[in-house]
C-alpha cells in the first residue's frame, strides 16, 4: 500500500488544500503527477456525480425505504437514468443551444417516450449502427 499527498494552493492564494491518496501502484518521480492527475479527475466526476443525484435532478437524499433491497434498487435505477441523461446531452449537440435548464431537458425527453412512436426510419437507423457479437 502506497500513500501520498498533494496540497492545492487555490487562485487567491489564501485557501490550501490537501488530498491524500491510497493506491497499490508504486509511486516513483515518472508516476507522481499522472497519480495526481488521475486522482483528482476521479474525485471530481465522484464528487460532481453523487452532489447532482444529491442535490439536482434526482433528490435521492431522502429514505424512501426500510428495505434495504429497494433502496439499492432504486439508487440503482437513479444511476442508470443519469448515465442515459449524461449520453443523450453529451450525444444532442442541439441541447447547448437551446439554453434550457437540465430539468426541463429530463421533462421534454420523458414526453417524447411517452408521445413518439418508432418508425421503420429509426430501426433502420439502429439496425445500420448496431453491431451485436455473441459469443
Amino acid at each position: 500500500m502506497n500513500v501520498f499527498e498533494y496540497e492545492y494552493e487555490g487562485k487567491d492564494k489564501k485557501q490550501k488544500t490537501t488530498f491524500r491518496w491510497i493506491t497499490n501502484l508504486e509511486i516513483n518521480k515518472r508516476n507522481l503527477e499522472e497519480l495526481i492527475q488521475a486522482g483528482r479527475w476521479r474525485w471530481k466526476i465522484e464528487n460532481e456525480g453523487f452532489n447532482n443525484q444529491k442535490n439536482g435532478l434526482y433528490r435521492i437524499e431522502h429514505l424512501n425505504s426500510r428495505n434495504s433491497n429497494a433502496m439499492k434498487n432504486h439508487y440503482l435505477i437513479t444511476q442508470i437514468a443519469d448515465i442515459l441523461m449524461q449520453l443523450y446531452l453529451a450525444w444532442n449537440p442541439y441541447v447547448k443551444e437551446l439554453k434550457q435548464t437540465i430539468k426541463n431537458t429530463s421533462s421534454k425527453l420523458l414526453e417524447s417516450f411517452r408521445r413518439l412512436k418508432i418508425t421503420e426510419e429509426d430501426v433502420s437507423y439502429i439496425l445500420r449502427y448496431t453491431t451485436i457479437y455473441l459469443e
